[in-house]
């Protein structure tokens, strides 16, 4: 979530830094987790989280092939509430809707609907001329600015080599001009309007916010270089475009319903909401609430189906997409996704133009919104959210993880290193690393 000049730094503590396998894994009581289990780190991490009220909740999803998860769980949904955090507990999922928004163009390439390489513009027009600052984050007057030396891709939306900016990342004028015209990364919060860090009226619908943000100048020349980036959500405008349907629509009709996903969405149905978690922004050492499960901002109209940020879902249900993921597009005897899309999708996708020196194209490749293992790592594809979630799949070991919990922002605290690193000493413990 930083420009590519400092990424490394905050990209390291995103979300799993290592490949993981996990061994088969019985589901736990959720009121205690015993210290015998075969994943102590994994349950000494949650336990010392939850124990010190770090965060109200923490839950890990862990499994092999085709096989149901193995749950880990500590914790209840909210401080001020009883109900015991479990597998069917709704988390706001945030960033890790970009694989599956990613996923869901890559459905429209297999299909030929769609080209990695189609310049954007084709699409939606108004990116055919763009411009580019020339000093990152700079003015956005005239003198900062020049023509884009190539069109942006589908490929460099997929992958974060767009040149686009993010309203959490960028720092300058245009930062304020993404706030001004609601061309904000999500909804967080219904106190959105009076919390700076989230401030912003949101654009009154997906086309507009591609059309808004068609109107500002791009942080980058296109495929140059690796950018957290708003390219996912404009992925998402660009599938109903060439679907011809509502992008909300499509993911329902495409893996939603097929995968068995019926707690996973842009809106929350209210009448769930004792399942809901609570989201908290740590200030200092406090937990402040900044949506609370009762009464979520995901219980309203979302006039914006954000694909790089707006889904909220159980851990269950984002365990059946990763277990759609190792199982070549298939869950059980549903198919939605061909194994040829599966393996495009998690691969190495980054542009050959992209610039030397960035940690993308160096430790690590992108694919479709998720990043890429190489070398040892080879295999890994996933991301995380922005209140502590992170979900992945290593495909040479037919894994799944995930991990949840809900603060922000997810840097706050080491818990996406710490909890690669528990695995890993697990996997140590039981002779399989």
């Amino acid at each position: 979530m930083n420009p590519a000049d400092t990424n490394s730094r905050l990209t390291r503590r995103q979300w799993l830094g290592a490949a993981a396998a996990l061994g088969a894994s019985a589901v736990l009581p959720r009121s205690a987790i015993a210290q015998a289990s075969p994943w102590a780190n994994v349950t000494r991490l949650i336990q010392d989280y939850v124990g010190t009220r770090k965060v109200a909740n923490m839950v890990a999803v862990l499994g092999f092939g085709a096989a149901e998860p193995g749950v880990l769980a500590g914790g209840v949904d909210s401080f001020t509430r009883p109900r015991r955090a479990a597998a069917d507990s709704i988390y706001r999922l945030y960033s890790m809707t970009k694989p599956v928004t990613g996923m869901a163009a890559i459905a429209l390439i297999d299909e030929g609907k769609l080209g990695l390489d189609q310049p954007l513009h084709e699409i939606l027009p108004a990116f055919r001329t763009m411009r580019v600052q020339r000093r990152y984050d700079g003015p956005l007057t005239a003198d900062n600015l020049e023509p884009a030396a190539r069109p942006i891709t589908i490929r460099h939306l997929l992958t974060h080599t767009a040149g686009l900016g993010y309203g959490i990342v960028q720092t300058g004028p245009i930062a304020q001009a993404y706030r001004d015209r609601g061309i904000l990364p999500g909804n967080f919060t219904r106190l959105q309007a009076l919390l700076p860090m989230f401030r912003g009226t949101p654009a009154p619908s997906l086309t507009a916010f591609a059309d808004r943000l068609a109107e500002l100048p791009l942080v980058y020349q296109p495929g140059t270089r690796w950018s957290y980036s708003m390219g996912l959500d404009v992925i998402g405008r660009v599938i109903e475009v060439v679907s011809g349907q509502p992008f909300a629509r499509f993911l329902q009709d495409r893996f939603f319903d097929p995968l068995a996903m019926a707690d996973t969405g842009f809106r929350a149905d209210p009448a769930k909401a004792a399942r809901l978690t609570d989201n908290y922004y740590l200030l200092g050492d406090t937990l402040l609430p900044i949506d609370l499960g009762e009464n979520s901002i995901f219980f309203a109209p979302q006039p914006v189906a954000y694909g790089g940020a707006g889904l909220a879902g159980t851990p269950r249900d984002y365990d059946r997409f990763l277990r759609m993921l190792i199982g070549g597009g298939t869950l059980g005897r549903t198919r939605v996704l061909s194994a040829a899309a599966v393996r495009l999708g998690m691969s190495d996708l980054l542009p050959a133009t992209l610039l030397p020196g960035g940690e993308y194209g160096t430790a690590w490749g992108f694919g479709a919104g998720g990043r890429v293992g190489r070398g040892a790592d080879a295999g890994v594809f996933g991301w995380a959210g922005a209140a502590g979630t992170i979900g992945f799949v290593h495909a040479g070991l037919g894994l799944r993880a995930g991990l949840y919990t809900q603060y922000m922002p997810a840097t706050a605290y080491p818990l996406l290193e710490q909890f690669p690193a528990a695995v890993r000493a697990d996997l140590a413990a039981q002779g399989r690393l």
